[in-house]
């Protein structure tokens, strides 16, 4: 069998059993204090999931926390900044909606219309350009740059108890797809091997 055959059919084969994506992103972030900017002892910790939906332009945040020293008074995210400083807040102020307040250990899980001025913070609005168009794409770069952090403020730690860096999340089909690529070169290597001795 001619290899160029073999090879094209190995790509139609992985390109059709592989799901459809959806057109979307995640970031994700484990939630602690040595986070924070400066850092605290507390001993909490947690992580948060941020999916972005680019075709409904929505934005599903799941976290989940325990271990706090002081209750929740607030959790959002801040944008954009270098990892290692502190920037305002881009999200809905004082909090998320729906955010559970007042105690020391909790899940969330929300899904925002991006596409509303009231899922952000209006001083970002204004600060990126004035439209929600412009602060959702300087959203969208923040976290596709690392430059946006999850934060969970308490009444002991106005300015957060705990935090994380949100860092894109790889998807399945990159994996499949990266092995797929191993593959074709170790059958090309073993055949130019072969044809060497």
């Amino acid at each position: 069998m001619n290899i160029n055959k073999l090879i094209l059919g190995f790509f139609v084969f992985i390109s059709a059993t592989l799901p459809v994506a959806a057109h979307e992103a995640k970031y994700a972030a484990p939630l602690l204090g040595s986070s924070e900017v400066p850092a605290n002892a507390s001993p909490a910790t947690g992580s948060v999931l941020v999916t972005i939906d680019f075709d409904l332009v929505t934005m599903r945040v799941e976290a989940n926390f325990s271990g706090l020293l002081g209750n929740v008074t607030n959790a959002h995210i801040h944008c954009c900044t270098d990892p290692g400083t502190n920037v305002g807040v881009a999200t809905q102020l004082p909090s998320f909606i729906g955010f559970p307040l007042g105690v020391i250990a909790g899940t969330y899980d929300h899904t925002f219309d991006m596409a509303l001025a009231s899922s952000y913070n209006l001083a970002f609005i204004t600060s990126h350009g004035g439209l929600v168009s412009t602060a959702f794409n300087d959203l969208v770069t923040g976290l596709d740059t690392g430059k946006a952090y999850f934060n969970l403020h308490t009444n002991l730690f106005p300015g957060g108890e705990i935090r994380g860096l949100l860092s894109p999340v790889p998807e399945p089909e990159s994996y499949a797809l990266l092995l797929a690529g191993l593959g074709v070169l170790t059958v090309f290597a073993r055949r130019v091997r072969r044809e060497a001795v």
